[in-house]
């Protein structure tokens, strides 16, 4: 540090102040004292602390230096960040520094944070505080801090995706092998850059010159493309970072454990980011790069589609399908084993990429899905990302175990991601494909999702309306008045119902009017038209198809066709004006694809909404409450019924009055008080046992005497099991819901909403959204259930309880990361309002997790510095 950034560090100290300082952070660890360092290759580059004193624990005092050359780097930033997360799971409650009033890259610093800034200037000194509650929940701080991540993640995928020079490692003399197929596209590919091939055992490949190692270079590679035995992964790796190479490409396959640990640690220590192991490679179509460093078939073409695929041989028949259809790409990543780059990147780069207008993925496993959620609901609404929902079986998910190291994903928690994130989520790649070609080539629906089928043969249409309604899409009936005016435009014996039947007499003539007045009618929001060869359509000028052909392919509504006579299972028909009409070989995949659209259209037209806020909340209380019952429990368990209710008022989750009654005079007692709450005079007994819900085993009373038999029969059917009984007033008749939390190491808390009771079980009606809950999310659960006609009112305004104890419960989860498990229910919707009668809580020690944290390698300071 410059004897400038000392003053402004140490506010005027002596010398010896980074001396005492640096004492004060190698000694012995401390608990009240939390330090990290940063290094770049070796070398400490940055450090922060913060301390705490006994007689205030939940402020620290916090101390950040950056050394000179690495100012304006994010260095500070990303040593802060990572404080408050700590500071969080230390429980502090503020950070404090003094700083001098003219040290403006400190206050700048803390002001670019993200987090609310409190100033108290005295003498020529600024004493700075920032409060972290909410940390974690603020929206304002959340969205610093992913701007700063997405900017880092972009400027360090530049070596992968736009690279000016790369060095393919193994590239053989072998015709046909990986290294040599690899070197041949990128250079027969047109790559506007130095390309070169480096193997010790061979002076030429390919007809071009090989070196025997990266130093013998003419320059360091920015890029390199390993092709090299697993066992030969771990040096080359090593050799690439020593020698300054940013971005590695590893389509090797095959890695032992420990190979993959040296690889990561090489790519780590040398900030390289890494595509791969197990990748077929990657391309970029833009002009001015013309990087095609994979060994698929053919040759990408350039468009404006982003590629991400997990799958090698995914990807193969990926693009050779957008090849055929004419749908170019713009980027093409073949993840494999995603070891580092991961979709999440992919987005970030497609969303700042302006040849980039639709994102395709094949996914088996996510490494960060709240942040990769975050970040596509983002991204979707800029425009369409569409994946292949992998793994939706038992079996499926372990084929993908066994493919990629992928880890099982159920297949609630996975819907659960896509819905939240605005993902258009296909059953098979041919399904991507079909849906893509609809999106990439007409305007979207209206939201209603009403379709109007129009076909020269009868039979189609009507097979063609099924697949629609199917799908979740509305025909509507046509006004009088529309009908009427087709009659007479189309030849006798035309149905003008929907879906119309123009007969196999029309012409294209007749197909364009009837196009035509749908079109204007303002009654549905796509056309689909169905088209048979016939022999009276033999004629160039008589074959409806013309109609198509001649007619505008720019409509205000989606235009697409059904041709059963076709091939290939979707293809595009060019109209005059230049615009593609879709055209499939299969009623069903034409429903799926508009279904598809309309809910991307309905999505759009919901407001972008941030989480839901609950202001009422006691989150300090409620943790409070978790560590005590930890503290007498240190392995956690399942809370008991008073702490159950006390935890559930923090989050102001409505559970009836009940009494916890340990003998039968107290139930005696307690039933007697809660009848005259009951419904028609009954209260409910419910027997106490460890380990499940009381509804399990419930029972109604409207006497003492029932009271007495329930108490004695719970007492003796669980054998001594029982710990009491739960006594609680009958709830009015409503709709029994069951709401539950599932806590996953990698998706987060999952907030589960279903019909209650054996029916429940039986239909298996439940939806999903993982925590925290978006403003619109409540909504839509509720709105997605199958039994939500049940519900006494179905107005928003009269569902606003039920909407209020999702985002509870959602909170809860998102505040309590040791909350592992929560059922609670029956919840009763009523006309005048919601009341939960059970819940069962269960708690086990865990830290938080921070999904939007930046994930670094961290090491002991002792490693670190040796």
């Amino acid at each position: 540090m410059s004897e400038a950034s000392r003053r402004l560090r140490f506010l005027g100290s002596s010398r010896r102040a980074p001396e005492l300082t640096a004492d004060r952070l190698c000694g012995p660890p401390r608990p009240e004292l939390y330090a990290l360092g940063a290094w770049a290759a070796g070398v400490l580059v940055g450090e922060a602390d913060f301390e705490t004193a006994a007689e205030q624990p939940d402020t620290a005092e916090l101390a950040v230096a950056v050394a000179d050359a690495w100012h304006h780097r994010g260095v500070g930033s990303l040593l802060l960040e990572y404080l408050v997360h700590a500071a969080r799971e230390r429980g502090v409650a503020a950070f404090e520094a003094d700083a001098l009033a003219g040290n403006s890259a400190v206050h700048r610093l803390f002001s670019d944070l993200g987090l609310p800034v409190h100033r108290r200037y005295r003498e020529g000194e600024v004493r700075v505080q920032v409060p972290l509650a909410g940390a974690d929940t603020d929206e304002h701080y959340l969205r610093a801090v992913e701007e700063r991540g997405r900017t880092a993640d972009l400027a360090s995928l530049t070596a992968l995706l736009r690279p000016h020079s790369v060095a393919v490692l193994g590239a053989s003399r072998r015709s046909g092998s990986v290294g040599q197929s690899v070197l041949r596209k990128i250079r027969d590919g047109g790559f506007r850059g130095e390309v070169w091939a480096v193997n010790p055992h061979t002076e030429r490949v390919a007809d071009m010159p090989s070196y025997p190692s990266l130093e013998a270079l003419p320059r360091i590679p920015e890029l390199a493309v390993l092709a090299v035995p697993a066992t030969a992964v771990p040096a080359a790796a090593e050799e690439c970072g020593r020698a300054g190479v940013h971005g590695l490409v590893v389509l090797t396959s095959g890695l032992d454990a420990d190979q993959a640990r040296q690889l990561l640690r090489s790519c780590r220590a040398h900030s390289m980011r890494l595509v791969g192991p197990n990748s077929l490679g990657i391309a970029q179509t833009d002009p001015a790069v013309r990087l095609d460093a994979e060994f698929g078939g053919a040759f990408p073409q350039p468009g404006t589609a982003g590629v991400a695929v997990q799958s090698g041989g995914v990807g193969i028949a990926l693009l050779e399908r957008l090849a055929w259809l004419g749908i170019g790409v713009s980027t093409f990543v073949s993840l494999g084993d995603k070891y580092d780059v991961s979709a999440n990147d992919l987005l970030q780069w497609w969303e700042s990429d302006d040849r980039t207008n639709l994102a395709l993925l094949h996914l088996e496993s996510f490494g960060n899905p709240r942040a990769f959620a975050r970040t596509a609901r983002r991204v979707t609404r800029r425009f369409p990302v569409l994946t292949v929902d992998a793994g939706r079986s038992s079996a499926g998910r372990r084929g993908a175990a066994a493919h990629t190291a992928a880890a099982a994903v159920p297949a609630v928690t996975r819907a659960a991601l896509f819905d939240q994130a605005g993902i258009t989520a296909t059953r098979s790649v041919a399904e991507l494909v079909e849906t893509a070609a609809l999106l990439h080539a007409q305007p979207l629906p209206a939201e209603r999702g009403a379709i109007a089928v129009v076909s020269n043969a009868a039979g189609i249409g009507i097979l063609t309306a099924d697949a629609c309604v199917e799908a979740g899409l509305h025909l509507p009936g046509l006004p009088d008045r529309l009908a009427d005016r087709l009659r007479r435009a189309l030849p006798g014996g035309a149905g003008t119902g929907n879906p119309v039947d123009i007969t196999p007499a029309a012409g294209p003539d007749h197909l364009l009017h009837c196009l035509d007045l749908l079109e204007h009618s303002g009654t549905v929001d796509a056309l689909v038209v169905c088209l048979v060869p016939t022999a009276l359509a033999a004629g160039p000028n008589r074959d409806p198809l013309r109609a198509l052909l001649d007619g505008p392919g720019r409509r205000r509504l989606p235009v697409a066709a059904v041709r059963i006579d076709q091939q290939a299972p979707v293809g595009f028909l060019t109209a005059r004006d230049g615009a593609l009409i879709p055209a499939y070989a299969d009623s069903r995949s034409i429903a799926s694809a508009l279904a598809a659209a309309h809910a991307r259209a309905r999505m759009l037209a919901r407001p972008a909404s941030a989480e839901a806020e609950l202001p009422d909340c006691d989150p300090v209380a409620a943790q409070r409450l978790v560590d005590g019952f930890l503290a007498e429990r240190p392995n956690g368990g399942l809370l008991d019924p008073a702490r159950i209710a006390d935890l559930l008022e923090c989050y102001r989750l409505p559970l009836t009055t009940t009494v916890w009654a340990l003998d039968e005079h107290t139930a005696v007692l307690a039933a007697r008080s809660l009848r005259l709450l009951g419904h028609g005079g009954r209260a409910v007994l419910s027997a106490h046992r460890a380990g499940q819900p009381a509804a399990e085993s419930s029972r109604t009373v409207r006497s003492d005497a029932e009271t007495r038999d329930a108490f004695r029969e719970s007492t003796a059917s669980s054998g001594g099991r029982t710990t009491g009984v739960l006594v609680r007033p009958a709830a009015a008749p409503g709709v029994d819901l069951r709401i539950d939390v599932r806590q996953d190491e990698v998706f987060g808390p999952l907030v589960l909403l279903g019909l209650g009771g054996p029916t429940g079980e039986l239909l298996d009606d439940r939806v999903a959204r993982l925590a925290p809950l978006a403003e619109a999310d409540p909504a839509a659960m509720v709105a997605e259930l199958h039994a939500e006609p049940l519900f006494p009112s179905r107005h928003p305004a009269d569902l606003a309880d039920l909407h209020r104890v999702l985002v509870g419960v959602s909170r809860m989860a998102t505040d309590l990361p040791q909350l592992t498990e929560a059922r609670l229910g029956p919840v009763v919707v009523r006309s005048d309002g919601v009341l939960c009668t059970d819940a069962l809580i269960r708690v086990e020690p865990r830290l938080p997790f921070d999904p939007y944290l930046r994930r670094l390698r961290r090491r002991p300071l002792t490693e670190a510095a040796g």
